[in-house]
């Protein structure tokens, strides 16, 4: 049975001699696998994250990941091995598991989406590199330091099954399935296929100490309980003061924007994908 492997293409002649030899070497190393490949390059617009799990998700058919981004959360979190041939592998071997996908407003996300200034510095990321052509990580740096110098409050309300909170926020993060939040696994989950999201707001709204919980996030120092409330919920409705309106949001760290309301649901085990 032949296999299609989707490749990012990225933009620019520089993303385009990259991707062709990432194409190579997926040809060659499948060969050596004895895997039947197809290998196609698709323009970065067309090849969302969200994109593809949706359409796979709808479909019934089976996800295979190479980890050939740059932070690769996702893979990790699903145990796939970060080279190239050993992904592979696990493709060739062909053992799969269902794994949970968030949902808001019929968008599907694998890792998390964020409402606030994260969603405000991915926003002033891609205006920067329309702009300038910078590269993705310089445009990023200067984009968050964009959203922390203007840096606002979001006021929203979370309804949820049991309560109704009403928040003035810098940040709202809602992930499928927990994140760990000690030192040694911070930033990973150790289940995908509990059937919940789980809601992080952070205890920090003012700018200096969101700033710091930012600088010691970075330096994997993050403390849970005091630097936020966790809260699991199998889903949520997220509202703007203002009904209708486009929110932007960092949805597996890309950009979309949404009309409020927000309506955020767990599709338990609704992707099948290929893992160890």
């Amino acid at each position: 049975m032949k296999t299609l492997i989707v490749l990012n293409a990225g933009a620019g002649r520089a993303a385009s001699l990259r991707c062709d030899e990432m194409k190579r070497r997926v040809e060659q190393a499948s060969a050596q696998l004895g895997l039947d490949v197809e290998v196609r390059a698709i323009a970065a617009a067309a090849l969302r994250s969200e994109s593809a799990a949706n359409a796979l998700a709808q479909a019934g058919k089976t996800m295979g990941i190479l980890p050939l981004g740059t932070l690769n959360h996702f893979a990790r979190d699903v145990g796939i091995p970060l080279g190239l041939e050993d992904a592979l592998e696990v493709v060739a071997a062909g053992r799969t598991r269902s794994v949970d996908v968030g949902d808001v407003n019929g968008r599907v996300f694998l890792n998390n989406c964020s409402v606030g200034l994260y969603a405000e510095a991915v926003r002033q990321r891609e205006r920067l590199r329309t702009l300038h052509g910078w590269d993705k990580w310089t445009a990023m740096a200067r984009g968050a330091w964009e959203a922390l110098r203007r840096f606002r409050r979001w006021h929203l309300t979370l309804r949820l099954p049991a309560e109704s909170r009403h928040l003035s926020t810098p940040q709202l993060v809602i992930a499928n399935n927990r994140y760990e939040m000690s030192p040694l696994a911070l930033g990973r989950r150790a289940e995908l296929d509990c059937g919940c999201l789980w809601v992080y707001l952070t205890r920090h709204r003012a700018r200096f100490a969101f700033v710091r919980l930012v600088l010691r996030g970075l330096l994997g120092r993050l403390e849970g309980e005091r630097d936020f409330e966790a809260l699991s919920t199998p889903g949520l409705t997220v509202e703007e003061r203002r009904p209708g309106r486009r929110i932007f949001l960092a949805l597996d760290g890309e950009l979309e924007r949404l009309h409020a309301p927000l309506r955020f649901t767990s599709r338990p085990r609704a992707l099948t994908v290929l893992a160890p």
